[in-house]
C-alpha cells in the first residue's frame, strides 16, 4: 500500500506535502518514489517536457525510475487535464497509469501519488481525479489550503471523497495565506465538520506533522 495525495484545488501544497512526506520516509531508509501521473503546464528544455511539480517529486525520491513510469502523461498547456489531452489529440486512460503505478510499485517500498488540481478534476469524459484514486486503492490524505474561502472549498472535498468509498486517512491544513483572520477559528471549524482526522497543521515554517503521517504511512504498508 502507498499513498494518494489530493487537495482542495491547484496551488494548494499538494506538491509540497509529497516531496516533504518523500524526504520524512527516506530519513527511515525506504526506497521512495514519488508519481504525478497526469501533470499539466510545462516548458520545453533538454528536449523534453519539462514540470515543475514531476521534478520536485523526482527529486525528492530515494530511487530512480522511467519518466513513463513516474509520469505517464505530461501536457505543455497549464488547463485542466481533458482539455489539455484533447488538444494534443489523445486521450488519458487508466490501465496506462495504473501499469505505470504498478511499475513504480515494483521498484519501491511506498509510492506518495500526487494528484492534478482537485478531487473532481475530469481526467477525460469519462474519468476523473476520484476515478484514479479509486482505482488505484490507496488511502487518500487531502491537502487543505487554508486562506479566504477554504471552508466551502474544504468541506465540498471532504465530503466528495467520503462519497468515493475510499479510505480518507485525514487531511492536512497547510496555512498558505499568512494574514488570514483566525486561522486556527478556520481549522477548528473544519476539524468539527470533515469527516476524517486533522493530521497536522502545516506552514513553511513547521512540517513536523509530516513526521507523523509518515509513521502512518508506513504502518499501513507494514500492515
Amino acid at each position: 500500500m502507498s499513498v494518494f495525495i489530493t487537495g482542495t484545488d491547484t496551488g494548494c501544497g499538494k506538491t509540497f506535502v509529497s516531496a516533504t512526506l518523500l524526504e520524512r520516509l527516506n530519513r527511515r531508509g525506504l526506497r521512495t518514489l514519488g508519481m504525478k501521473p497526469v501533470a499539466t503546464g510545462a516548458t520545453r528544455g533538454a528536449g523534453r517536457l519539462i514540470n515543475d511539480d514531476v521534478d520536485t517529486l523526482d527529486r525528492a525520491s530515494s530511487i530512480s525510475a522511467p519518466a513513463t513510469a513516474r509520469n505517464p502523461y505530461l501536457f505543455e498547456p497549464p488547463c485542466s487535464p481533458h482539455i489539455a489531452a484533447a488538444h494534443a489529440g489523445t486521450t488519458i486512460e487508466l490501465p496506462a497509469i495504473l501499469a505505470a503505478f504498478d511499475d513504480c510499485q515494483r521498484r519501491a517500498d511506498i509510492v506518495v501519488v500526487e494528484g492534478v488540481g482537485g478531487w473532481l478534476v475530469p481526467l477525460s469524459d469519462q474519468v476523473s481525479v476520484a476515478d484514479l484514486a479509486r482505482a488505484l486503492h490507496l488511502p487518500v490524505v487531502l491537502v487543505v489550503a487554508v486562506r479566504l474561502g477554504c471552508i466551502n472549498h474544504a468541506l465540498l472535498t471532504a465530503s466528495a471523497i467520503a462519497a468515493t468509498g475510499v479510505e480518507f486517512m485525514g487531511w492536512l491544513a497547510n496555512v498558505i495565506e499568512a494574514d488570514l483572520y483566525a486561522p486556527s477559528a478556520v481549522i477548528e471549524t473544519l476539524e468539527r465538520r470533515i469527516p476524517a482526522p486533522l493530521l497536522g497543521k502545516l506552514d513553511r515554517h513547521d512540517c513536523s506533522a509530516l513526521d507523523d503521517l509518515a509513521q502512518m504511512v508506513v504502518a499501513a504498508n507494514a500492515s
